[in-house]
């Protein structure tokens, strides 16, 4: 009998595209490929609606992994303070702790959804057995083929693409203005239990999901965020006519930032 460890492949699912991409590029080629999602219970509904096309799809089985205490806990344990770019204590305590504890002490090769064309690196893990491997990178992968592999599957994007151009809970402090607005829109009620998180402070201080001003006060500004971005929107078809509309608004939100989301909760 051999001696050698057995070394597990893992790869978690955001309910975003490119980790969705990645997991049909490498289902048939690796079958004891292990998926995962980090659950916060804090998703949109149309994350676990396409969590569930993605089995279906695939006919794979995906493991929904979740915090051993959930956001409210932490946000007390935390005072009261919002996550942020700054301090992103969310994916630590509910994205990364899971993931370690999930692998343990085996050795294991983690696959990375990270594009050719994205100048950056991921977290995968301060832990020393678990190796990331980028694939998209090592086949020279752009967007367009993220996208052609999403269609040639049947899987297709996530509804929630149609106004929102990135995975996460429903009250990311990397949304932008005009995402917020669409939140607002398509899912009052979780619009709602944000605005009461920023309400809800027992030392007093305010602390908001943006960064300037509170949701209400954002809220209305409504007519001018979405005329800002609906003219964003023209002169981006303008200059990119062939552009898929998930693809060009990805394009004008990301134009409104220069912070890049937390890989783990974007794998």
């Amino acid at each position: 009998m051999s001696n050698k460890p057995v070394i597990r492949h893992i790869l978690g699912l955001s309910g975003g595209k490119d980790s969705t991409a990645l997991a049909v590029l490498l289902h048939q080629d690796i079958p004891q490929m292990e998926y995962f999602f980090c659950d916060t219970h804090k998703e949109l509904p149309e994350t676990y609606e396409y969590l569930d096309r993605i089995k279906a799809r695939l006919g794979i089985k995906i493991h929904y992994l979740s915090a051993e205490y959930g956001f409210d806990h932490w946000l007390r344990v935390y005072g009261g303070y919002l996550p942020s770019p700054k301090s992103r204590w969310c994916t630590r305590q509910m994205k990364i702790a899971p993931l370690e504890k999930f692998v343990g002490d085996d050795e294991a090769i983690s696959y990375v959804g990270i594009r050719a064309d994205e100048n950056r690196e991921g977290y995968i893990s301060t832990k020393p057995n678990i190796q990331p491997v980028f694939p998209f990178k090592e086949r020279e992968l752009v967007k367009a083929d993220i996208i052609r592999l999403l269609e040639d599957s049947g899987i297709g994007l996530p509804d929630y693409y149609r106004w929102r151009s990135r995975s996460g809970c429903f009250f990311c402090f990397f949304q932008r203005k005009y995402e917020w607005v669409r939140l607002a829109e398509e899912h009052p009620n979780l619009f709602a239990e944000a605005v009461k998180y920023e309400q809800e402070h027992k030392d007093g201080r305010t602390y908001t999901w943006t960064e300037g001003e509170t949701l209400l006060e954002l809220l209305e500004r409504k007519d001018e965020i979405i005329a800002q971005h609906e003219k964003a929107m023209a002169r981006e078809k303008k200059t990119a006519p062939k552009r898929s509309l998930a693809e060009a608004l990805e394009s004008v939100l990301d134009e409104d930032d220069d912070v890049l989301p937390c890989l783990a909760c974007r794998l």
